[in-house]
């Protein structure tokens, strides 16, 4: 594989999936939310409340119920020392640790009716495909390979994972059963194919793969039939994420000379550049009615979380701190956004409704937490 190739992908990944490591600058400006000072004083009852971490076998009795399947989050955490994957309420309480090794566990993902969650670990000495129930009981290794099996994606009915592996001498995306037989190689190319996203009805995965010489979305069946390029240009193309009526794609490009939000049609018509700001946005996430889209951006000279209509109308920035704020994900009832924040010093978790009031910061610990999922 050519290097300027795997610079470009490289590149994206950082932007996409590295972002904690950008550092912050100083700037404020006009908006809907609080002070990080003026979050943690309004919070510290919260942080009182807060239950001591427990293991998923410490509280197996607790859990056995059908409430503890309500209104959770699931994170990864490094407060022991490695990151373990973590759950709690909404509000931040009871935090419960499912994993439990001296490895890396991280990327939850929960299944689309809550009862499991599946993860990557590298306690068997590579990057492997996991799965368990969500309260940490079941834990099983889904892939068995030399390489790096990384960042599943349950399909809409729960069937089936994609992921992706380089077991192939170059990044793949794969597809196989919850009980990890059938695995497949869907894109089987000599390029890179990444950052894989199901339609709603499950049919068709986008993706983004450098086959043509830069990153571009690409479209294919679930069984990896029908491939088809849907962007076409010289700059590179990424990160699609389908609408929940499965009519539209929102991606990140570069096309502009930075990297802005775009929105088209499912066969690549009608490109729209939606945020069209001088700096970098990122990060796409549709609300679950399909009319927000939720994203962060450097535009402030730091990371911030914004929101705007699926047309890119009314964009309005909801975190305003001098620290950087990223990574949205919508609640099941599109009223909260979690996200990522380093405004206290190092990476914790926060809520806030989606007009950027009441944000609430729901981890308290002086390690890095992330990678925060509502249960669907």
């Amino acid at each position: 594989m050519k290097k300027n190739q795997i610079l470009r992908i490289l590149s994206i990944s950082i932007i996409l999936v590295c972002l904690l490591f950008f550092s912050s600058c100083n700037k404020t400006g006009q908006v809907q939310s609080e002070t990080a000072e003026e979050t943690t004083e309004k919070n510290e009852e919260l942080k009182e409340e807060i239950v001591e971490e427990e293991t998923a076998e410490e509280t197996a009795a607790e859990i056995e119920d059908e409430s503890f399947l309500k209104d959770k989050i699931a994170f990864a955490s490094g407060r022991d020392g490695n990151f373990e994957i973590y759950i709690m309420n909404t509000d931040g309480s009871m935090q419960i640790r499912l994993t439990n090794n001296t490895s890396l566990d991280s990327y939850p993902a929960f299944s689309p009716d809550g009862l499991k969650i599946a993860f990557y670990s590298d306690r068997d000495g590579n990057k492997e495909i996991y799965i368990m129930n969500t309260d940490g009981s079941n834990v099983r290794r889904l892939t068995e390979d030399p390489a790096d099996d990384l960042n599943p994606v349950f399909s809409p009915d729960g069937s089936k994972i994609i992921f992706e592996s380089n077991r192939d001498g170059n990044f793949d995306i794969f597809l196989m059963n919850i009980d990890g037989t059938g695995v497949t190689n869907l894109t089987n190319s000599q390029e890179i194919e990444a950052f894989p996203h199901f339609s709603p009805d499950g049919s068709r995965i986008a993706f983004t793969s450098d086959r043509d010489g830069n990153n571009e979305i690409y479209i294919m069946n679930i069984d990896g039939t029908e491939v088809t390029r849907i962007t076409d240009n010289p700059a590179d193309d990424s990160h699609p994420v389908f609408s929940p009526d499965g009519t539209k794609i929102a991606f990140n490009s570069d096309r502009d000379g930075n990297w802005e939000i775009y929105l088209m049609n499912i066969d690549g018509t009608e490109e729209v550049n939606l945020t069209n700001s001088s700096n970098t946005d990122t990060f796409p996430m549709f609300s679950p009615d399909g009319t927000k889209i939720a994203f962060h951006s450097y535009r402030d000279e730091n990371w911030e979380i914004y929101i705007m209509n699926s047309d890119g109308s009314k964009q309005i920035r909801l975190t305003n701190n001098s620290i950087n704020d990223q990574s949205p994900y919508f609640s099941r009832d599109g009223l909260k956004i979690a996200f990522n924040s380093y405004r206290d010093g190092n990476w914790e978790i926060y809520t806030m409704n989606t007009d950027g009031t009441e944000q609430t910061r729901i981890t308290y610990n002086r390690a890095n937490d992330s990678n925060a999922v509502f249960l669907p």
